[in-house]
C-alpha cells in the first residue's frame, strides 16, 4: 500500500458514518452471532436441521399459516411463490407498476418461472384501483393468457415505507374470490412481498395474521430492519410450501447445514421485532428536521412517513438526487468550522439511496440509534442549507 493511500485510509477513519442507504446494511446482533455459533444444525434438504425447522414452524404460527421455509432471499421467496401458484403455463400475475417484483427481481417470473407479470399503477398509498384489477382479470378466452395471482407488496418500498391499508387488503381479497372471477375454475391466489410486513404490523397496532389473513402465501424477509445477516421465510399451506421445497432445489436454494444462519432469525423474532417501533420515531424525528427547515430545494411530506423508510424530495430542478447523496458522503473544507462533527470531533458521513428517483431515500434500522440519528440530522442540515443559500426562496 502507498503512502498516500495509507493518508487516505486514515483520513477516512475519521469520520463518523451513518449509513441510511437500507436496512439491508444492519448487522447481525451480539445474541444473533452467539446463538449462530452455538446452533444445532443437520441437512436442511432432508429436512433434517432442527434450528431451520424451528424457525419455519415458529414463522409459520405467527403468520397463521400451516408452513414455511427458509430460503436464502426475498427475491427467492417471491419466485417461488409465483412458480407454486402460476404453475400452469400461459398464466399472468397481476402486480404493481412500482414493486419490486417488477422493478428489481430482474424479470425472474418471466425468465426463470415462464410467467407474464401484468401492471397496476401504483397510488401513493401503495395501493392500485380494485376498479382497474378487476377489469385487468382475463376472461374466459382462448388468446388470452390466465389470471392466477395478484400479489401486494408489503410495507410498499418505492412509495415510501408506506402501509397498505388493512381495508384495501380485505377489499382485494373478497373481489377475487367472488364467484365467476377469473377464468374458468382457475383460482386466483393471493401473495404477499411482505419484506417490511412486521413494519407494517407495528404501524398498523396489529400482528401479522391479521395483515395477511386472506393471502395464500407471504415472503417475510429477516436480514433488513430485523438484522439477521441472511434469509426468508416463505409460508402458506402444507401443500403450497412441499412444493416450494421441491422447486427451491430447482432454484439452488437448498442450504444444508443452514441451521447456523436460521438461529439469527430466531432471535430477530424475538429481540428485534418489538424495537421496530424505535426505527419508526427515528425515522420520524429526521422527517421533521428536515420539514422544519422550510428549504425551497429539499423537503419531505411529513404525513406520509409511516414506517422505515423517507423520501427525501428534490423540488429544485437543477439539483439530481444522486448528486444531492454525494453530498452527503463527502465533507467540505467549512464543516468542522460549522461544529459538523460528532462529539469526538470526527467529521459525518451520511450515505443515503438515490438512482433515477426525484427523491433521496434514507432507511433506519436496528443500529441506527438516537445518536447517529442526530449526527445524520446535522449534517443534512449544514447541507440543505448550503443548497438554500446557492437557490434561496424567491
Amino acid at each position: 500500500m502507498q503512502i498516500s493511500e495509507l493518508i487516505n485510509l486514515q483520513k477516512m477513519t475519521t469520520h463518523s458514518v451513518v449509513d441510511l442507504r437500507s436496512d439491508t446494511v444492519s448487522q447481525p446482533t451480539d445474541k444473533m452471532r452467539a446463538r449462530m455459533a452455538a446452533a444445532v444444525v443437520g441437512d436442511d434438504v432432508y429436512g433434517e436441521d432442527p434450528t431451520v425447522n424451528e424457525l419455519e414452524a415458529r414463522t409459520a404460527a405467527i403468520f397463521g399459516k400451516e408452513a414455511g421455509l427458509f430460503v436464502p432471499s426475498g427475491t427467492m421467496g417471491n419466485l417461488l411463490a409465483i412458480m407454486v401458484h402460476c404453475h400452469r403455463r400461459g398464466t399472468e400475475a397481476l402486480v404493481g407498476d412500482l414493486s419490486h417484483i417488477f422493478l428489481y427481481e430482474q424479470g425472474g417470473a418471466s425468465h426463470l418461472a415462464g410467467v407474464q407479470l401484468a401492471t397496476l399503477k401504483n397510488e401513493q398509498d401503495g395501493t392500485f384501483s380494485l376498479q382497474d384489477l378487476r377489469r385487468r382479470i382475463r376472461h374466459e378466452d382462448c388468446h388470452e393468457p390466465i389470471t392466477s395471482l395478484v400479489v401486494v407488496e408489503q410495507t410498499h418500498n418505492i412509495c415510501g415505507g408506506k402501509v397498505v391499508p388493512l381495508a384495501f387488503l380485505d377489499e382485494l381479497a373478497a373481489l377475487v374470490r367472488q364467484p365467476g372471477v377469473g377464468t374458468g375454475n382457475a383460482r386466483i391466489a393471493l401473495h404477499m412481498d411482505g419484506a417490511r410486513v412486521f413494519n407494517a404490523a407495528t404501524a398498523l397496532g396489529v400482528g401479522v395474521e391479521r395483515i395477511c389473513r386472506d393471502f395464500d402465501s407471504v415472503s417475510i424477509c429477516l436480514s433488513k430492519g430485523l438484522s439477521a445477516p441472511v434469509g426468508s421465510v416463505l409460508v402458506g399451506s402444507k401443500a403450497f410450501i412441499t412444493e416450494a421445497h421441491r422447486l427451491r432445489k430447482a432454484l439452488g436454494g437448498g442450504m444444508r447445514q443452514v441451521g447456523v444462519l436460521a438461529a439469527a432469525g430466531l432471535v430477530a423474532l424475538d429481540e428485534v421485532v418489538p424495537l421496530l417501533s424505535k426505527d419508526h420515531e427515528r425515522t420520524k424525528k429526521i422527517a421533521q428536521a428536515i420539514y422544519g427547515l422550510n428549504s425551497p430545494n429539499i423537503t419531505v411530506d411529513l404525513e406520509s412517513v409511516q414506517s422505515n423508510i423517507l423520501l427525501v424530495e428534490i423540488t429544485q430542478p437543477k439539483l439530481k438526487a444522486s448528486e444531492f447523496t454525494t453530498r452527503l458522503s463527502i465533507v467540505d473544507a467549512g464543516e468542522v468550522e460549522a461544529g459538523v462533527t460528532d462529539k469526538n470531533g470526527a467529521e459525518i458521513v451520511v450515505k443515503a439511496c438515490a438512482r433515477d428517483w426525484v427523491f433521496a431515500r434514507l432507511v433506519l434500522y436496528h443500529q441506527v440509534d438516537d445518536e447517529q440519528v442526530d449526527l445524520a440530522i446535522k449534517k443534512l442540515k449544514y447541507v440543505i442549507g448550503q443548497y438554500d443559500k446557492q437557490w434561496p426562496r424567491t
